[in-house]
């Protein structure tokens, strides 16, 4: 499903901030934003803009310019990150519902086109971005679990599910393929041509991974997060590059393999998958407490440097729920 970054919502809950006299924090689903005092009420209206939306050079978004100006592409804009005001985590925007201008609206609509604003995506190294040979497959699903905080209305009836975990890498998305004997290499949005200077492409080689996928004798892929020298400034601080896995997905049946058949295969392939932290997790009472156990060091910090890690990722052992937290430490951090 592709992301909402702008939405109408309601105001669900205001509460003041310690010694704060002009803001207060607003409750939307299961995020924080400070907002000006009697800017909104509870139940208002509004449109919420989350973070890593792109928000167009507009005079209505120019209060933005001191904390948020960025360029994407060489297009001018403002980036909306995590933010810390008077000690209260700040998520995203939420902008009077009169941004529409009047237009008919309905709640949960998505008014990112409207608005104008699109994700924000860093800059890719020449090596990763490769040649495109099309957008990425329709036969395998994107890897971009939900936010839990985009899951408020159902946190509730999860908390029967026994989940596993596992680590959320801070690299480059990577999926590789065989299907009907054609193999394919894609990032997170290309099915990329194989070209000689391509990382994803010579890492596949590496890996031996057409010849693995081929033996494995079904349309199959693998989805992991490449990562080493020249990505995400490399904070494991690998030698060259490698990609850890957390998704082996049958395309045929058109369904990810569950957790024990996932690490069968991956052991069989003789390849690694990212660091599973727990088999037997149940969720927390509260969504706020899931983003504190989101925080810790990486299972991949290098020795006696310990790097906070991006969050953790949490799945049914069947496969058939999973979603993300990510951790607000490392989000306050995020270049």
């Amino acid at each position: 499903m592709e992301r909402k970054l702008a939405s109408v919502v309601v105001i669900d809950d205001l509460q003041p901030i310690e010694g704060a006299d002009l803001i207060e924090v607003a409750t939307v689903k299961g995020w924080k934003l400070v907002v000006k005092k009697q800017e909104f009420n509870i139940g208002d209206p509004a449109v919420y803009c989350e973070i890593d939306s792109f928000l167009p050079e507009k005079e209505v978004f120019e209060f933005l310019r001191r904390t948020s100006f960025r360029t994407m592409a060489g297009i001018p804009g403002f980036r909306l990150k995590t933010m810390r005001m008077r000690g209260q985590i700040s998520q995203g925007l939420l902008l009077p519902i009169s941004v529409l201008n009047g237009d008919a609206y309905t709640l949960g609509e998505d008014v990112s086109e409207k608005l104008g604003i699109v994700k924000y995506e860093p800059p890719v190294p020449a090596a990763l971005a490769g040649v495109a040979k099309g957008n990425f497959p329709s036969f395998i699903p994107k890897t971009d679990e939900e936010r839990v905080q985009n899951l408020s209305g159902i946190y509730e009836r999860l908390k029967n599910t026994i989940f596993y975990i596992t680590e959320k890498l801070d690299g480059s998305s990577a999926t590789f393929y065989h299907r009907d004997g054609e193999f394919g290499v894609c990032s997170r949005n290309l099915d990329l041509m194989e070209t000689a200077d391509n990382t994803f492409w010579k890492i596949a080689h590496q890996l031996d991974l057409p010849a693995k996928l081929a033996a494995v004798g079904k349309n199959i892929a693998l989805q992991g997060e490449l990562i080493g020298e020249g990505i995400q400034s490399n904070p494991y601080c690998i030698k060259a590059q490698t990609v850890r896995f957390f998704n082996v997905f049958d395309i045929d049946a058109y369904a990810y393999l569950p957790l024990d058949a996932f690490r069968e295969m991956i052991t069989q392939l003789e390849l690694e998958h990212v660091p599973i932290l727990d088999t037997a997790f149940m969720l927390p009472d509260t969504i706020d407490e899931l983003l504190l156990a989101a925080e810790g060091a990486s299972a991949l910090s290098p020795a006696g440097r310990p790097v906070e890690r991006e969050g953790i990722v949490i799945r049914s052992i069947d496969r058939s729920i999973s979603f993300k937290a990510i951790s607000n430490k490392f989000l306050l951090n995020e270049r």
